[in-house]
């Protein structure tokens, strides 16, 4: 199954994807459940993908997507989890996942353009693979982990290198607004299924600039887990994006920075396309 959060005619609401339709479950089931985070955290995917046969069908050319999550409780995300990135980095080999914090008004939707802050030009793709956290955990053992997933989204940790460089400190460049995209949707992991295989790819204007699969991970998707819920409980709808292949911008020579006009695309296997287009800050 695969759910999004997007708007209809100007108001936000969620839903089912079926095909090339958008099935407005908001309109049906507001009342109990007011966002896809509250599906999620009411372990209610089944129960409200049955109410689709009621519900209003939408083409997916009427949507605007927002989002996957636009309101989780925290935002995760892994640097250096691909052994190409973390030598094109010159980064040193640890024993534990790097993280650090996205906040939830940083990200932006499927379709939406990232935007270039006036601040910077050095605006730089990351594409990547997003949990999307169900059952909520402390202490979670890898053997476990699995089943506190929800579900997998494509994800665009869009970052602004020089206020990434500024301190060794990730939070400023990783935080501007409209610069992480999330989306379109949220793949349920039964129909997604073995995640090893799967290659992620990242375009800018249709030329390849990532190309890796998931079994590359130096920390896989348990440790990530169990490492994350070592330090903070878990919470339905909960988002750990997963890393960065190598490839980036920063480390191209020239280095290749986003522009205005430019298209970027992230692929993931059975999972979908995530495309945003980049624009300069109003």
């Amino acid at each position: 199954m695969r759910f999004a959060t997007f708007r209809l005619n100007g108001a936000p609401t969620w839903g089912l994807i079926d095909g090339e339709q958008a099935v407005d479950l908001g309109a049906v089931l507001s009342g109990r459940y007011p966002d896809l985070k509250s599906v999620i955290a009411a372990s209610a995917l089944a129960e409200v993908a049955a109410a689709a046969a009621g519900a209003p069908r939408h083409p997916l050319s009427a949507v605007t997507w927002l989002p996957v999550v636009p309101n989780p409780d925290k935002i995760l995300c892994v640097g250096l989890n691909y052994e190409m990135h973390r030598k094109e980095t010159g980064r040193a080999e640890v024993e534990n996942p790097t993280i650090f914090a996205r906040f939830a008004n940083s990200q932006t939707g499927h379709g939406a353009d990232i935007v270039r802050p006036r601040v910077s030009h050095e605006l730089d793709f990351e594409g990547e693979l997003a949990i999307v956290i169900g059952k909520p955990g402390r202490y979670i053992a890898r053997e476990d982990a699995f089943a506190h997933v929800a579900g997998y989204a494509c994800y665009n940790d869009g970052s602004v290198r020089d206020f990434q460089r500024h301190t060794h400190q990730f939070t400023p460049g990783k935080n501007f607004p409209d610069t992480g995209a999330f989306g379109p949707w949220m793949m349920t992991p039964d129909e997604l299924g073995p995640l090893p295989d799967l290659r992620l790819q990242t375009r800018v204007n249709g030329q390849v600039v990532q190309d890796a699969t998931f079994d590359q991970m130096i920390f896989d998707i348990p440790k990530i887990i169990e490492y994350c819920s070592s330090f903070t409980r878990l919470e339905p709808g909960d988002v750990i994006a997963t890393g960065t292949p190598g490839g980036v911008g920063a480390k191209r020579n020239p280095p290749l920075w986003l522009k205005p006009g430019d298209l970027v695309e992230v692929e993931i296997d059975r999972l979908g396309i995530l495309r945003n287009g980049i624009a300069d800050e109003a």
